[in-house]
């Protein structure tokens, strides 16, 4: 986060079966609905005064296809923001579809361990409209909506896209993901202060607190860049309320 100039929080939108919930260690059977209106719920977002918002279709990301389609074209109506989304996507026309729909950044995470190559034609085909996203188990890569690990080190990982040019790497651990237990700070600054790519921290934010400790870890020299967070079922729950949050990570 080098000269002050903040983070960006990610309110997080997952969705499954159309609706707007939270997943605890990523089990699609430890699902807390949260909203039946993902357009509505976007929207309520946007009013707080968030600057972007981040969709997860994780029925697609289970499916390897889009599946909430429709839920996603809510959300797009609804809101000005910028939206990045991942969930499902694994081919170029895919990607092109969403960019085509209004998506402003597409998240390639099974893709990105399983086709790089793909990931490598999309950030050439569209600068700054492609994120990596690795998501983490124990320090290694899990794919296919968490579903399957792998041996491949998440750091490894974002080093192989380090000359791609992906606007992001969402770098998630996903034993924290849902839990409130506060973020892997560790792993994550690890990766970050080993690849010139921003960083997108997500997983386990559980209060105020593990703001204000990201927050000060990503202005410490040597930490890389730390571009923002994402935030779920913290926002949601209200332990984390948008106007703190925001005034605390704007600076």
């Amino acid at each position: 986060m080098p000269g002050g100039t903040g983070l960006t929080l990610y309110p997080a939108i997952d969705l499954k079966d159309g609706a707007c919930v939270r997943l605890r260690r990523g089990e699609m059977d430890q699902a807390t609905i949260y909203s039946d209106d993902p357009g509505a719920q976007a929207l309520a977002w946007q009013q707080s005064g968030f600057r972007w918002l981040h969709v997860v279709d994780l029925n697609g990301a289970f499916a390897g296809r889009p599946v909430n389609a429709d839920a996603v074209a809510a959300i797009l109506a609804a809101v000005t923001i910028p939206v990045q989304l991942g969930g499902g996507i694994r081919d170029m026309a895919g990607i092109e579809r969403w960019l085509e729909a209004g998506v402003t950044r597409v998240i390639l995470g099974s893709a990105a361990a399983k086709n790089p190559t793909l990931v490598r034609a999309a950030c050439r085909a569209h600068p700054g409209r492609v994120a990596v996203g690795i998501d983490a188990r124990d320090g290694y890569v899990a794919t296919e909506g968490w579903a399957e690990n792998s041996t491949l080190r998440a750091l490894d990982l974002a080093l192989r896209f380090e000359d791609a040019g992906a606007a992001a790497i969402i770098y998630t651990d996903i034993g924290r993901d849902g839990m409130l237990t506060g973020l892997n700070l560790e792993q994550t600054i690890d990766v970050a202060s080993q690849i010139s790519t921003p960083v997108i921290a997500s997983g386990g934010v559980g209060g105020m607190s593990d703001l204000r400790a990201l927050k000060n870890a990503a202005e410490k020299d040597g930490a890389g860049v730390i571009e923002g967070v994402i935030v779920g079922r913290a926002l949601y729950d209200g332990r984390v309320t948008p106007a703190e949050a925001l005034a605390l990570l704007s600076g």
